[in-house]
């Protein structure tokens, strides 16, 4: 438990805050689940429109450091690499 007042604002602060980094690396993974079907069927166009839908939010999880900006671009890379190879 916090003794001061200062440490119990950062336990509150730390608590919203992993809430909401949560929620966004689920929609990190969830955007990219979208691609990874996409892909497995075989439908480039729906695999491009998910991907394009999808690089705003891991930019966006890079920019706000839920993920690293390396991860988040070598993942961007491979799905697109792997749409191009359709």
């Amino acid at each position: 438990m916090a003794n001061h007042p200062s440490a119990a604002k950062r336990a509150r602060q730390s608590v919203r805050r992993a809430a909401v980094n949560r929620l966004r690396r689920s929609q990190v993974k969830t955007s990219m689940k979208k691609v990874e079907a996409a892909i497995a069927g075989g439908d480039k166009e729906a695999a491009r429109a998910a991907l394009k839908s999808a690089q705003p939010e891991m930019h966006r999880a890079a920019t706000k450091g839920v993920m690293t900006k390396n991860a988040m671009a070598r993942k961007l890379s491979r799905l697109s690499a792997r749409i191009k190879a359709i």
